[in-house]
């Protein structure tokens, strides 16, 4: 089963069409390049299957609580200090997904590190 992928803020979309560009241009720098690399597999994986075993796709209980939806993270880099993480809900429409922050993992695992992540504004859910 294939997902339509969707960014969830304008600022998401542009971050990718820029990085998509830089890329294709040859004028992306080394950091950017690796995060435009890793997004993109990650993204096509999760069109794919949301499960996927790499992207160790998981809900994380006090986004879903504090958003009233079920919000899910999975890994774009593991093992790796600040490692990024992409959240994302099912909507609004069939088959589709929305990326709603791309955050580095939050390293302290205190209660509260997940308050500290800022998610893009549901879309209205069909």
């Amino acid at each position: 089963m294939k997902f339509t992928i969707k960014m969830g803020i304008p600022e998401m979309d542009d971050l990718w069409k820029r990085l998509q560009s830089e890329f294709h241009k040859n004028t992306i720098n080394k950091q950017d390049s690796s995060l435009y690399k890793k997004w993109g597999k990650a993204l096509k994986l999760l069109s794919q299957n949301p499960k996927h075993p790499s992207l160790h796709t998981h809900d994380i209980e006090a986004l879903s609580n504090r958003y009233g939806i079920r919000v899910w993270q999975s890994y774009l880099e593991n093992k790796t200090s600040g490692a990024m993480r992409m959240f994302w809900v099912y909507g609004p429409e069939k088959q589709t997904i929305t990326i709603i922050s791309l955050e580095p993992h939050p390293e302290d695992r205190k209660k509260g590190a997940y308050d500290r992540i800022p998610l893009s504004k549901l879309p209205p859910l069909e």
